[in-house]
């Protein structure tokens, strides 16, 4: 089985919404800034629950915010 990536949208998305700041959105969704910078650099993963918390913040459904790459086994 390969490696799989979560990709995302969140920078451009906070810039589409005025702006936004990963501060502001790491308080509308109920974690830390720097929870929001790992997640925009694909450090880290977001519980299914938090990807649908980012998605409701920007008013996007879940697949305009999170996408999911699965990386090819024989690579």
């Amino acid at each position: 089985m390969g490696r799989s990536r979560i990709r995302n949208n969140i920078r451009r998305l906070r810039f589409e919404h005025d702006e936004m700041t990963q501060k502001q959105l790491a308080e509308a969704v109920g974690v830390t800034r720097q929870t929001i910078v790992a997640i925009e650099k694909a450090k880290y993963s977001p519980s299914l629950e938090l990807a649908f918390l980012i998605a409701h913040a920007f008013g996007r459904p879940l697949h305009e915010v999170f996408s999911y790459e699965a990386e090819d086994a024989a690579d």
